[in-house]
């Protein structure tokens, strides 16, 4: 299992690539105001999703051996 900084780390790299400074920086805002519920708004946007959990994983693993550093 790898740490939170290097979690931390590649999560902000990844924030930066696909989003620029300034979305990431409204990303971040926008996920700690104390209005803002991630965890209802990552259920809402993964429900519209059709895809098996299972399936899901398969992919994010596949997706992770062929894009690691």
């Amino acid at each position: 299992m790898r740490s939170i900084a290097a979690v931390m780390d590649e999560g902000i790299t990844v924030l930066l690539k696909n989003l620029g400074v300034l979305d990431t920086e409204l990303f971040i805002s926008t996920l700690l105001k104390e209005s803002f519920d991630y965890t209802e708004w990552r259920q809402e946007h993964f429900s519209a999703i059709d895809i098996d959990p299972s399936e899901f994983n398969r992919q994010a693993v596949e997706y992770d051996k062929n894009n690691s550093v």
